[in-house]
């Protein structure tokens, strides 16, 4: 059973169409100062018709949609306006190069001045407060858990009325004697109104009164026990690193033959594709390099691979050296970024000479980040399940580089790789072909919008 549904998606969907239609509508109606007669909305809907698709495309690589947690929903007015501004632009070139015997420059602009407020308002005021359950009435359950990740799924299921469940009563197992968490849980169980229960299946505590609890919970009917590692997931895209064990990791871990041989195909043709796209570039960034600082083009880094075998990869350099991962006591690199090598981050164009890597099968495109040797082993002294990233092919583009922004560069920081590492883990045990595809679309727009570092 999950308590997160997935049919928001096909809502947003659907909201998205209908605004895109109004817009439309009331951008004639604008320009005319009147009522669009039908025959000449109908002309404009067709070829527009063709562009609603190629938009929600748009909206799909910016990210727009994505789980609505609170970090998402601060983010979406800058998201919305990227994604109507490129809409904008596809709509130009369209109208440019497609003979459909229109060219609205006009409505354009009208379009982009009705979309943003629309659209606003309806994902950001309509949309955040849709009832997410057709019968409209939350479900009630109990949280038996503890610990950060714990409070923290309590807290923004709490804060955002959109989920379809709530809890009524959480048990914090830390503070909660055996036998009385035994007694509260059968007796709230118990309540008409009580419908699920969300647990912590690794709890010491919970284990002892498991037997008990689930006794009482399947007197009733349409009760739900739900583990609350899969629970966390489904809100927050990540792993609660506080809530698993190693095990749990380890059986997660294998994955189809057919997905690894089409991943390998995928990464031989893409890195083949970027290779020879990207070759004319070479000379160009090599130029900027030495009219910079006339120092080295490239930079050979040791890397950390798949089941902890060292590789070396090549870059673009965009340092005053070759950051090797030594640090000095206060985990900071000596070393500062070229004015040169600012952009080539910021457009990761320093990791083309990679797809060499993924040819040779160190690197996939997708998977996670391969650390420096220094720093990987600070990381494994330090951070638990760390070397659970080894059991698969590191990559040029993850999970956690898109999910997680905050991530550490030329320094050591224990805190954000953990919080890196629950993407890692997340993508780790829902890898597949559909999440590389997403994966790569979304760097794409990473790419584009100079978010790079």
């Amino acid at each position: 059973m999950t308590l997160v549904p997935q049919r928001e998606y096909l809502v947003l969907l659907i909201g998205d169409a209908c605004v895109f239609v109004a817009t439309l509508w009331i951008a004639l109606a604008l320009r005319a100062f009147t009522f669009p007669a039908w025959d000449v909305f109908v002309r404009h809907l067709v070829p527009f018709s063709i562009l609603f698709i190629a938009w929600a495309l748009v909206f799909f690589v910016a990210g727009l949609y994505g789980r609505h947690t609170r970090l998402f929903r601060s983010a979406l007015p800058s998201k919305i306006l990227y994604a109507l501004l490129c809409n904008i632009l596809l709509a130009a070139l369209f109208f440019f190069f497609v003979p459909v015997g229109l060219a609205p420059k006009t409505i354009l602009v009208l379009y982009l001045c009705v979309a943003f407020p629309l659209i606003y308002v309806w994902r950001v005021i309509v949309f955040t407060r849709l009832p997410r359950s057709f019968s409209g009435k939350k479900l009630r359950g109990i949280l038996i858990a503890s610990g950060p990740d714990a409070r923290e799924l309590s807290e923004e299921v709490a804060s955002d009325a959109r989920y379809p469940f709530a809890f009524e009563y959480v048990i914090d197992t830390a503070h909660t004697p055996s036998h009385e968490i035994i007694e509260r849980s059968c007796r709230l169980a118990q309540e008409d109104d009580m419908t699920f229960l969300v647990v912590d299946f690794s709890d010491k505590a919970f284990v002892a009164a498991q037997p008990i609890i689930y006794d009482a919970a399947f007197r009733k009917r349409r009760f739900a026990i739900i583990d609350i590692v899969e629970l966390y997931q489904e809100v927050f895209e990540r792993v609660p690193l506080s809530l698993v064990q190693y095990e749990w990791i380890l059986s997660r871990v294998s994955s189809s033959r057919v997905y690894g041989a089409l991943k390998r195909v995928i990464d031989v043709v893409g890195a083949l594709l970027i290779g020879a796209c990207s070759l004319p570039l070479y000379p160009l960034v090599m130029l900027f390099i030495w009219v910079d600082d006339r120092g080295e083009y490239f930079i050979v880094q040791k890397r950390v691979g798949r089941y902890e075998r060292p590789m070396s990869i090549v870059k673009f350099r965009t340092m005053t050296g070759n950051d090797m991962g030594n640090y000095g006591a206060d985990g900071k690199s000596k070393l500062r970024v070229t004015r040169v090598g600012k952009w080539l981050r910021m457009l990761r164009i320093d990791e083309l000479p990679q797809v060499w890597n993924v040819l040779k099968g160190d690197l996939s495109l997708v998977g996670p980040r391969p650390e420096l040797p220094s720093l990987a082993r600070e990381y494994s002294a330090h951070i638990p399940y760390y070397n659970a990233r080894y059991l698969i092919t590191p990559g040029l583009m993850g999970w956690a580089q898109l999910k997680h922004d905050r991530d550490p560069h030329h320094g050591t920081d224990i805190v954000e790789t953990r919080n890196k590492l629950a993407h890692d883990l997340f993508y780790l045990r829902h890898r597949s072909l559909l999440l590389d595809v997403y994966i790569i679309l979304q760097t794409i727009r990473v790419v584009l919008s100079a978010r790079g570092s």
